[in-house]
């Protein structure tokens, strides 16, 4: 008995696609107790891998309703799209729109293509916000938080997920189409916060005490030099005031006794 034979056995009554590992897994079970079966137990996953290659194209040259594919690493047995119309209506299945919108393709292109991704280096290459989108992505289950940048904030990046993958129908990310112009779109990394010059305080200059003491004693020198000069011109302006009262007062007096004596030289010829 082949293994290609065993291996389609076991994907065909299969109710989830199933890795080498878990098929490896599988076959190492049922070789324990039974000597008969234990030929294939020993399988290396280069072996496997190569065994399903061989089936998978087989079924593809028969050209049959279905096909053996490796999807997110896993193997299953999916029908043609063709014939999605029955399958639909044998498993009850409602008519619904999968197909994604064209903002949501062109994040989800940028997100497989430069992830792990923050959502600001996603904005700075669509140009617009992404956040409605992201929420949709990631409600469909075909993108994930997968980290924090090394940046303020520490702000979260996104890469795809398995669903991604099975959603596309691809083995790993490395079959994505060629799309060299994309990955090679600039985006700016985040980056620590950096101080400038501007922002630093100025230093204060130190001074010694006997700095200090010297200031100190010619602050107090010219604050009395200010208090003479300020007293002394206080003096002269009361000299100045004294002097002219005198003055004042002599000429009211030398008035007052020149009309006195013109009065009693009147009262004289009168009497």
């Amino acid at each position: 008995m082949e293994l290609k034979d065993i291996l389609e056995s076991i994907l065909f009554s299969s109710q989830k696609p199933l890795s080498t590992k878990e098929l490896s897994d599988i076959l190492k079970q049922a070789a324990e107790g039974d000597a008969a079966i234990a030929a294939h137990a020993k399988a290396k996953a280069a072996k496997l891998t190569a065994a399903l290659e061989e089936l998978a194209g087989e079924v593809e040259r028969l050209d049959r309703s279905y096909r053996l594919v490796c999807v997110a690493g896993a193997w299953q047995f999916v029908t043609q799209t063709e014939f999605a119309p029955w399958v639909r209506a044998l498993v009850g299945v409602k008519n619904r729109p999968t197909r994604l919108s064209k903002p949501a393709l062109e994040t989800l292109a940028i997100i497989a293509y430069r992830q792990p991704i923050t959502r600001a280096q996603m904005e700075e290459i669509r140009g617009v916000s992404v956040d409605g989108v992201i929420g949709t992505l990631a409600e469909r289950e075909l993108v994930e938080v997968v980290g924090r940048a090394d940046g303020p904030g520490r702000p979260q990046t996104y890469g795809t997920t398995q669903m991604f993958l099975e959603y596309f129908g691809l083995r790993g990310l490395e079959e994505l189409p060629d799309a060299e112009e994309l990955r090679q779109v600039p985006i700016t990394k985040p980056e620590a916060p950096v101080t400038t010059g501007e922002d630093e305080a100025e230093e204060t200059e130190q001074l010694s005490l006997e700095e200090v003491t010297t200031a100190k004693d010619s602050d107090a020198g010219e604050l009395a030099e200010q208090a003479a000069t300020a007293e002394g011109a206080d003096e002269e302006e009361e000299e100045d005031y004294d002097e002219d009262d005198f003055e004042d007062d002599d000429d009211d007096d030398e008035e007052v006794d020149g009309d006195d004596g013109e009065a009693l030289e009147e009262a004289s010829q009168s009497s």
